[in-house]
């Protein structure tokens, strides 16, 4: 695949942010997203909105951090080092949510943000507040450059049970009617179809992706890194249908190169670029 371009040594990298949680187990969340940031040549800042206890089976807890600290994260960031694009994880509850989406405005800047709508971890461990639901579809949703839903996160959100193209263009839309300029319905799960279609749409125009199913097991983050890989491509300009496309392959590879960890799922890798670099 085509990376994107990496800095001259000594001049300051784009910046992207990740407000999320972390996964203590390195597979998914802040750790995912760090990743990624570090193999595509930006430099990665953070918000940390909540800390799991998990592994490579399953989440056993965790604890959300006090609202002051998230939103202040946010903010001596953005003031002081700046950043291109953002991207959101773990939200865990309706309070966290209100308080980075009026945190996002009242910032004033019109920077990108993807929105990954975490609901609930890979093994089904929920990490939102069931309350919270309708603080996304109203909060974080009309700030969204673009949400990345997976087909469970879309049947929570919207109620519509994705199994076929047709109810996946439903989705869609009723993700857009959300409030996000542009909505993404991830396939992945789509056993229906041989590949893995991704849907984007904008209100007027769908766009399709398709790229190969990966057949592995180790699949941790993979909706974390797609929505880091998206956000950057977005941090460099990219339009969103071209940062769609490229967080598209990347994860793909990523996913080709994942590797087991623990007695359960293994994460997926980005460290496959310093291989193809090598």
């Amino acid at each position: 695949m085509t990376f994107l371009p990496l800095p001259p040594p000594g001049q300051t990298p784009l910046r992207v942010m990740t407000i999320a949680g972390s996964d203590s187990g390195g597979g998914a969340g802040i750790q995912a997203d760090m990743r990624t940031f570090a193999m595509l040549g930006v430099h990665g800042c953070v918000a940390v909105a909540a800390v799991t206890v998990q592994n490579s089976v399953g989440v056993k807890a965790f604890h959300e951090l006090p609202l002051d600290i998230i939103t202040g994260q946010i903010q001596v960031v953005v003031e002081d080092i700046g950043v291109q694009a953002a991207k959101t994880g773990m939200l865990a509850s309706a309070e966290i949510i209100g308080a980075v989406a009026d945190t996002w405005r009242g910032l004033g800047a019109d920077i990108p943000l993807v929105v990954d709508p975490v609901c609930a971890s890979m093994h089904g461990d929920p990490l939102l507040h069931p309350s919270a639901l309708d603080s996304v579809r109203t909060e974080l949703f009309p700030i969204a450059t673009l949400v990345t839903p997976n087909l469970d996160e879309v049947r929570l959100i919207t109620g519509i049970d994705v199994v076929d193209e047709a109810t996946q263009r439903d989705a869609a839309k009723a993700l857009h009617a959300l409030g996000p300029a542009w909505a993404l319905v991830k396939g992945g799960h789509l056993r229906s179809s041989e590949r893995s279609p991704d849907l984007l749409y904008d209100g007027t125009d769908f766009y399709e992706f398709g790229e190969a199913r990966i057949d592995t097991g180790h699949d941790h983050g993979a909706g974390d890194t797609l929505a880091a890989a998206t956000a950057t491509a977005l941090a460099h300009g990219y339009p969103v249908p071209d940062a769609v496309a490229f967080g598209k392959r990347w994860v793909t590879e990523c996913l080709r190169a994942a590797y087991p960890l623990g007695h359960g799922h293994g994460p997926v890798n980005p460290l496959f670029r310093l291989s193809r670099d090598a």
